[in-house]
């Protein structure tokens, strides 16, 4: 059995009358199909009398003809609802919202941080992982060792946690931002296209 509960032996199986059904219904021949896709009509014929398996190679070159997606070639069950339904959470005042479900490696929150209240500047702290923050609105005070910056909506800070630091609201409304945290020495990697 695979993860979904289906048996793959019978998923193999449904693909052929599958195959044969699209064929009919795009009033395509063996012989044209056999044109398009580069497979004999032999192989073709087999495959939709189940009377041979089909392989990676055949399959895509079927939906490249047929201009279908594989899952529907192979009738794969729907994906499940992907929308996450984060259960928020407050620290210190700061509200967080998970964007990841899954415990350990790299985790994802959005933080909602109140004006600050503080009459003297907050100790820095270090401890173990990466941080990358990318301030959504409001403005965003990050201490980082020697340095104190101002981070403006749209703008990113990576840094190792070890090194020691904090960060804040830095302005009167409140700052919103997105925050990815991973285990020690896991950098995250931006891709981006090369200049031309």
């Amino acid at each position: 059995m695979s993860e979904d509960g289906q048996d793959p032996g019978e998923v193999l199986n449904a693909v052929g009358p599958r195959l044969r059904a699209l064929r009919k219904q795009r009033n395509a021949t063996l012989s044209g199909l056999s044109e398009t896709t580069g497979i004999s009509v032999s192989t073709l014929s087999r495959l939709e009398a189940g009377q041979r398996k089909p392989t990676l190679e055949l399959l895509l070159a079927l939906a490249r003809a047929y201009q279908v997606p594989l899952d529907e070639l192979v009738g794969a069950p729907p994906i499940g609802d992907p929308r996450l339904h984060p259960k928020p959470f407050v620290r210190q005042g700061r509200t967080y919202l998970p964007l990841t479900r899954r415990p350990g490696g790299v985790r994802a929150y959005k933080i909602v941080l109140p004006p600050e209240q503080h009459a003297e500047l907050p100790e820095l702290r270090v401890h173990e992982g990466y941080e990358w923050l990318y301030v959504l609105s409001g403005q965003l005070r990050l201490r980082l060792a020697e340095h104190d910056v101002v981070l403006q909506p749209g703008e990113v800070a990576e840094f190792d946690t070890h090194v020691p630091h904090w960060f804040g609201n830095a302005g009167q409304p409140v700052c919103e931002l997105l925050a990815l945290f991973g285990p020690q020495g896991e950098r995250f990697h931006v891709r981006a296209r090369p200049a031309s």
